[in-house]
């Protein structure tokens, strides 16, 4: 069940694809509210969901409940990590402007040329590097809690949906060919269940209350070093800072009630 979530989760990624390629203009007001929102869920979903459980599963262990805070950070050290693995020019927080780009692809000006298209493939390589991750995070939940696993995986869709747009804009910008935009953004949130499938054979035989409880403080912190690292970051950049607010609060708001 964990990984059906993660294969559902990663290919939420073609949603957003789909709106940046069979739309004639990008929506930078609805870009900012999805990245601000998907902050939000997964911010609420750490918070109050995540490390909460992480906590009770260590005490009910007979463990110090303090090895989840240690764990929370650790992720937040991982997923920095990871970050700093990637190149400036490549990495998901400099993509270009998207009303820029659907003007660009509309003319064709530049498509296909080779240095466009290197640092279009190697961007997605980084998207891909970065769901990686996602995919153990939702594994791991499902593990214990099943209801928790949906939750996480509904999280990583919805940051999925804007990740998808933001993928194939510059693929479309970089090989001119639509097709191969939405199949290649499709294919990096793949990387997802790739993921979960890497989690389930390494994990699965050391699976213990106090193995699930540090995993799930981990994915706690790997979401929120997303939301503020990447997301809200990107949801800033179009200057629509009061959407990007009430992204976050619905975005919340809709994890509560889910929840």
């Amino acid at each position: 069940m964990g990984f059906t979530f993660s294969v559902l989760a990663g290919l939420s990624t073609g949603i957003g694809a789909a709106v940046a390629l069979f739309v004639s203009k990008t929506n930078t007001k609805l870009l900012t509210f999805a990245l601000g929102a998907s902050a939000g869920v997964m911010v609420y979903i750490s918070f109050m969901e995540l490390m909460p459980h992480a906590g009770d599963l260590l005490q009910n262990a007979g463990r110090a409940d303090w090895w989840a805070t240690v764990a929370f950070f650790g992720g937040m050290a991982a997923a920095c990590l990871i970050d700093r693995m990637i190149p400036g020019d490549e990495n998901p927080h400099e993509f270009p402007e998207p009303c820029n780009m659907c003007n660009i692809c509309a003319t064709g000006e530049f498509a296909g040329t080779a240095g466009v298209k290197r640092s279009a493939l190697l961007f997605t390589l980084a998207i891909a590097i970065h769901n990686f991750p996602e995919g153990i995070a939702t594994i791991a939940s499902a593990f214990d809690n099943v209801e928790i696993a949906a939750a996480v995986a509904l999280a990583v869709a919805i940051h999925n949906i804007p990740e998808g747009i933001a993928v194939a804009l510059p693929l479309l910008y970089g090989t001119g060919n639509r097709r191969k935009a939405f199949s290649w953004a499709v294919l990096s949130g793949l990387a997802e269940p790739l993921g979960a499938l890497v989690g389930m054979l390494v994990l699965m035989p050391f699976i213990s209350p106090e193995m699930l409880a540090i995993l799930f403080a981990l994915v706690a912190g790997i979401m929120v070093y997303i939301s503020f690292d990447e997301l809200l970051p990107m949801a800033e950049r179009w200057c629509h800072h009061h959407l990007s607010i009430y992204g976050v609060t619905i975005g919340m708001l809709i994890m509560a009630l889910v929840l």
